[in-house]
């Protein structure tokens, strides 16, 4: 199987190398104007000190190699990449959780990168995009995740289409026609398609249909679960292994109850591995052990048979972790024999 480490760190390598000969791909023109999420955001030139707010839109940055260009990120759920460890290590960490504004316009940025609208949508606890706006500095929000609040009334919204690569495709694309580096995008995300090309066709279609439960995390064991909504980046990976979220609501983050997840009775629980230790039960081992120890719980289908599976959290997102995530569950669930 490919792994993260080996494919990204020679599309980096290869990327460089591009830049030292022809571009095969047009130099970004200036002005330059984007439509994201419903807003016109233009760029005069190629920013110099832009914070990567939010883990996906940091390590996406980082991956089309602008460190030097970053100016400081901030709300990580899970530790960096290990291949990205060194670039990141350049750029001022401002905080592993919800910076304050201030603190962003002390770095003096002139971009600003957000993954989700927790960091810059109408509710956010970190400030408004109107609040950048004010101050001259232009905001890009992750196309995956500018959802419509309509339906569901949380600030990540709901989803009604399953979410697939393309629009990580197009957040890819786009940072990097805003940083000049066209090529670096097109490389990162030909590098994605021919995995999520390879995960697909590695798994057989005469297998058993499993139902999944991707289950991020909960503030306490009597508390509702937060899992991975119908359509999200969850459901994708499902859908990646030839499978079916077991979750129907199409909120990107509903909670549940215990008593709605044993009703759903899943073959399969994915439970997320988070560094972020906000609560005890981001670790996975915690997690394990309540559904095991948990007398109702642990009559779950996937306990009982033992189809438990760890997977890194912020593959739960929508990210350039999300396919990541589906290799890991795919390599461990075909070790139990529950994927041919």
């Amino acid at each position: 199987m490919l792994t993260l480490k080996s494919t990204l760190t020679a599309l980096l390598i290869a990327a460089a190398s591009s830049f030292t000969v022809s571009s095969a791909f047009a130099s970004t023109t200036y002005p330059l104007t984007i439509e994201n999420c419903g807003a016109q955001v233009s760029f005069q030139k190629a920013p110099e000190r832009a914070i990567g707010l939010g883990q996906n839109s940091a390590e996406i940055l980082l991956l089309l190699g602008l460190q030097d260009k970053m100016a400081g990120t901030a709300f990580w759920p899970s530790k960096v990449l290990p291949q990205l460890a060194d670039a990141n290590a350049k750029v001022k960490l401002l905080s592993v959780e919800f910076p304050t504004f201030e603190s962003i316009l002390a770095e003096n940025p002139d971009f600003v990168a957000a993954a989700l609208p927790s960091l810059v949508g109408p509710s956010s606890k970190v400030a408004k995009r109107e609040d950048f706006d004010k101050v001259g500095v232009p905001t890009y929000l992750s196309p995956s995740t500018c959802l419509s609040t309509k339906e569901v009334k949380d600030q990540y919204g709901s989803r009604a289409q399953l979410w697939n690569m393309d629009l990580l495709y197009k957040e890819i694309d786009e940072l990097s026609q805003i940083f000049d580096v066209a090529d670096r995008g097109q490389a990162l995300i030909a590098d994605f398609k021919a995995r999520e090309a390879k995960l697909r066709s590695s798994v057989s279609k005469d297998g058993k249909s499993l139902s999944y439960v991707f289950w991020f995390s909960s503030p306490s064991p009597s508390a509702d679960a937060y899992l991975g909504g119908k359509n999200a980046a969850s459901g994708f990976i499902a859908d990646v292994l030839g499978g079916r979220n077991a979750v129907t609501a199409e909120a990107e983050w509903p909670t549940l109850g215990w008593e709605s997840i044993i009703a759903a009775n899943p073959d399969v629980i994915v439970v997320a591995n988070l560094d972020r230790n906000r609560w005890e039960l981001d670790k996975p081992e915690a997690k394990i052990k309540f559904l095991t120890t948990d007398p109702a719980v642990s009559q779950i289908t996937a306990v009982k048979t033992k189809a438990m599976v760890v997977m890194d959290g912020q593959a739960m997102n929508p990210t350039v972790r999300t396919i990541y995530g589906a290799e890991q569950v795919a390599e461990q669930l075909k070790a139990l024999g529950l994927l041919k």
